[in-house]
C-alpha cells in the first residue's frame, strides 16, 4: 500500500484507521481530559440549582462564579510556566487534586458561608486554569504527531457531548441526590482527572530542547511569550480569537436569551439554538479528525469566521430555524478552528516551551470573555441590538479573513514541511 506525499504545509502524516481509543496511554488522557471537562462545565450548573434551591442566592452566585473565574485567570499562567518547568504529568496530578479538594469547602460552605464557597471556587478555578496547558502538553508527549489531530477532535468530542448530555444528567440526578452530593460528584470528577492519566509515553523519545535553567516566574513567562511571537500565525489567530469571543461570543451571549423571549415569545429558540451549536460542533470535530486540507490554516480561519453567522442570524425576524442554523454553522467553524489549531501549536511550538504558549492561548479565551460581557450589555442598551449585532458580524467576518493574511497563516505552520516520500521512491532534493 502505497502513501500519497501530503502537501507542502500540510500535516505530513495521513490519517491511520485504528483506534486511539484502542491504545491504553491516550485512553487514560482522555478520560482524565473528558473528566476534567465536565467538571469545569457541571460547577455553574449545579451551583444553579442551589440558587433554585434557595442554598445561594443570586449575588452569592455572581461573587462565586467571578472568584472561579479570577482564580483560572491567574492558575493557567502559573500552570504553564510549571508544565515547562516540571513533569506534566504531576502538574496535572497536583492541579486537579486542588480542584477535587474545592469540591467538600463548596458543599461545607453552601448555605452557611457565602466567604468560604467563594475562597472555594477561587481554589476550584486554580485548578482547573493550571490543568488546561498541562493537558495540552501531556497530549503532545502521549500521541505521536500524525495522530494527534484525530487526538484533540476525539478529545473536544467528548467534551462537547458532555455538554449536550450534561444538563439531561444532572437533572435527573438531582430528582433523586441533593446539591451537596452533586458538588461532591465534581471533585469525584477531578479526582478521576488527577489519577486516571499516565505519564507522556513518548516524553523519553521526544525529550525537551534542554533542561529548563532556574530563573524567575516573570522571565520563564516572558520567554514563553517570545517563542509565541516566532510563530506569526499563532498571534494571528490569538487576535483573531480573541476578537471573535470578546464580541461575536459575549453578543450572542447577551442577545440569544432577549431575542429568543421577545422576538419569538418562547425559550425554544434558546434552547434549539444552544444544541444547535453543540451538535454542529460535534459534526465539524468529526470531519477534522480526518480531513487534512491542503490549506489548513485557511479553513481553520475560514472556520472561525463561520462564527459570524450566529449574530448574522440574530439581526433580523427571521425564522427561528434561520437562528438554529447560523448556531449550527457556528459550531462546526469552531472546531474547524480549533482542533488544527491545538495540533498545531503541539506540532511547531518548541517542546519545552509548549505549555506556556498554550496557557496565552486560554488567557485570551477565557479572560476576554467576561470582558466582552461587561461591554455589549451597555452597548446593546445605546445603540441598539441590531447595530451591536451587526457591527459583531462584520468583526467575527472580517477578522479572522485578516489574519488569514499574515505569513506563515495558510499552513499553520512557520516553515515549510517537507512533502513525505513514497516508500521506494527517490527522495527529493
Amino acid at each position: 500500500m502505497t502513501t500519497t506525499p501530503a502537501p507542502t504545509g500540510a500535516n505530513p502524516m495521513p490519517p491511520q484507521t485504528r483506534s486511539l481509543l484502542r491504545e491504553p496511554a491516550f485512553l487514560r488522557l482522555w478520560a482524565g481530559t473528558t473528566a476534567s471537562g465536565l467538571a469545569t462545565w457541571a460547577l455553574p450548573f449545579v451551583l444553579g440549582l442551589a440558587v433554585l434551591h434557595r442554598d445561594l442566592g443570586a449575588a452569592g452566585l455572581g461573587l462565586v462564579l467571578a472568584a472561579r473565574t479570577a482564580g483560572f485567570l491567574v492558575a493557567v499562567a502559573v500552570g504553564g510556566v510549571l508544565a515547562d518547568r516540571h513533569s506534566r504529568r504531576a502538574v496535572v496530578l497536583w492541579s486537579a487534586l486542588m480542584a477535587a479538594a474545592a469540591a467538600p469547602l463548596l458543599t461545607a460552605g453552601l448555605g452557611h458561608s457565602v466567604a468560604l464557597m467563594t475562597a472555594a471556587a477561587a481554589l476550584a478555578g486554580a485548578g482547573q486554569g493550571a490543568c488546561r496547558p498541562a493537558f495540552q502538553a501531556l497530549t503532545a508527549e502521549t500521541v505521536a504527531p500524525e495522530d494527534r489531530q484525530r487526538a484533540n477532535a476525539a478529545i473536544t468530542m467528548a467534551v462537547r457531548s458532555s455538554t449536550l448530555a450534561g444538563p439531561v444528567l444532572t437533572s435527573l440526578l438531582a430528582t433523586f441526590l441533593d446539591v451537596r452530593t452533586l458538588l461532591l460528584g465534581i471533585g469525584l470528577l477531578w479526582l478521576i482527572a488527577a489519577l486516571v492519566p499516565g505519564r507522556g509515553a513518548r516524553a523519553a523519545a521526544e525529550p525537551l530542547d534542554e533542561p529548563m535553567p532556574r530563573t524567575g516566574f516573570r522571565a520563564d513567562f516572558l520567554e514563553g511569550m517570545r517563542e509565541a511571537r516566532r510563530h506569526p500565525w499563532f498571534l494571528a489567530g490569538l487576535a483573531a480569537l480573541g476578537a471573535v469571543i470578546t464580541l461575536g461570543y459575549s453578543a450572542t451571549s447577551v442577545a440569544l436569551p432577549l431575542i429568543s423571549r421577545d422576538r419569538y415569545g418562547t425559550e425554544w429558540v434558546l434552547a434549539a439554538a444552544m444544541t444547535g451549536y453543540t451538535l454542529g460542533a460535534l459534526g465539524g470535530a468529526a470531519v477534522i479528525a480526518r480531513w487534512r486540507p491542503r490549506s489548513q490554516g485557511l479553513v481553520a480561519f475560514a472556520g472561525l469566521a463561520a462564527y459570524g453567522f450566529a449574530p448574522l442570524s440574530l439581526m433580523l425576524p427571521v425564522h427561528p430555524l434561520l437562528v438554529v442554523a447560523g448556531y449550527v454553522l457556528a459550531g462546526v467553524g469552531i472546531e474547524l478552528f480549533n482542533v488544527p489549531w491545538f495540533t498545531a501549536a503541539q506540532r511547531e511550538v518548541a517542546p519545552d516551551k509548549l505549555a506556556r504558549v498554550s496557557s496565552l492561548d486560554f488567557l485570551v479565551s477565557y479572560g476576554l470573555a467576561p470582558v466582552g460581557l461587561a461591554l455589549i450589555t451597555p452597548a446593546v442598551h445605546a445603540f441598539g441590538a441590531t447595530a451591536v449585532l451587526a457591527a459583531c458580524t462584520v468583526v467575527c467576518f472580517l477578522v479572522p479573513a485578516a489574519a488569514a493574511l499574515v505569513p506563515t497563516a495558510r499552513h499553520f505552520a512557520r516553515t515549510p514541511r517537507a512533502p513525505l516520500v513514497r516508500p521506494g521512491a527517490p527522495a527529493r532534493r
